[in-house]
C-alpha cells in the first residue's frame, strides 16, 4: 500500500451534536482511569451516531477495564493511570467489558498512531473513525468547567500537572476548535492548544461505527477504514 494518498478532510465535522449533556464520569472523577474512560466515551459516540441508542456503560465496567488493562486493584497504590497503547491493545485483543456486570466484551477492530504534528491527519481520524483518541500534558491553568475553551495562555504558568486522555469527536476549521469529551461532558480545545500540549493520538477502527448497512455514517466499510488507517500510518513515517 506504499504511496497511498489521503484526501484532505472536510472543513468541519461534529459527532457530539446529538449526545446528551451528561455523559457520565466513567470513574474518572475519583480515579486516574482517563485512558479507559476515553474508550467509554468513544463507545457513546460510535453507538449514538451509527447504531443508536447510545451505549453508556456503567462506571463499574470502565473501572473493570482499568483493572484488567492497567493493574488497578481497588487501592490508591495501584491507581497509577494507564499507557494509551496498552489500553488500546487490550481493547483490541481482550475487549472492553460491556453489558450487565461486564459479562460481554466489545473489541475494537484496529488502531493506528496518528502524527500529532499533522492536523489534517487528526481531522481525518475524527471524520472517518468518529473519534481520535489522544493524550496530552495538562497545564495548571486548564479550566475544568465546560464552556470555556482550552487554549494556550502564554501569560500564565505553563507548569504541567499531569497527563490526560480524551477523545476528540469533532472539529471546525472556521473556529479553529476541536470538540472533545472528558469528565462526562463536551469541551472544546483550540488547534493551538492541541499543537502545544498533545503528544500522542490514535485512529480507531471499530465495528460499532459501521451501520447495519455495512458502512460508517461517512460511507466507509471496515475494509475502507483499515485502508485509510494504513495510509495514516504511512503519512506519519
Amino acid at each position: 500500500m506504499a504511496g497511498q494518498t489521503i484526501a484532505p478532510p472536510p472543513a468541519s465535522c461534529d459527532y457530539t451534536t446529538s449526545l446528551p449533556a451528561s455523559l457520565g464520569m466513567m470513574g474518572n472523577d475519583s480515579l486516574g482511569d482517563c485512558t479507559c474512560a476515553a474508550l467509554g466515551h468513544a463507545l457513546q459516540v460510535w453507538s449514538e451516531n451509527a447504531n443508536p441508542p447510545i451505549d453508556t456503560e456503567p462506571d463499574a465496567n470502565i473501572i473493570s477495564l482499568y483493572s484488567d488493562a492497567c493493574g488497578y486493584q481497588g487501592n490508591a497504590a495501584t491507581d497509577q493511570g494507564g499507557v494509551e497503547q496498552d489500553v488500546l491493545t487490550y481493547a483490541m485483543l481482550s475487549g472492553i467489558p460491556v453489558g450487565a456486570g461486564g459479562s460481554q466484551r466489545h473489541r475494537i477492530t484496529a488502531f493506528v498512531e496518528v502524527d500529532t504534528r499533522n492536523l489534517d491527519d487528526v481531522k481525518i481520524a475524527i471524520n472517518d473513525c468518529g473519534v481520535c483518541y489522544i493524550g496530552f500534558n495538562v497545564p495548571s491553568y486548564l479550566p475544568m468547567a465546560p464552556g470555556t475553551p482550552w487554549d494556550v495562555q502564554p501569560s500564565v504558568d505553563f507548569k504541567i500537572v499531569g497527563g490526560h486522555a480524551v477523545v476528540l469527536a469533532g472539529y471546525n476549521d472556521a473556529t479553529q476548535m476541536f470538540k472533545l469529551i472528558s469528565w462526562g461532558a463536551v469541551y472544546e480545545m483550540t488547534y493551538a492548544f492541541f499543537q502545544e500540549f498533545c503528544d500522542e493520538a490514535y485512529a480507531i477502527a471499530d465495528a460499532d461505527w459501521i451501520r447495519a448497512t455495512g458502512t460508517s455514517p461517512g460511507g466507509l466499510s471496515i475494509a475502507d477504514l483499515e485502508t485509510q488507517m494504513s495510509a495514516l500510518r504511512e503519512s506519519g513515517n
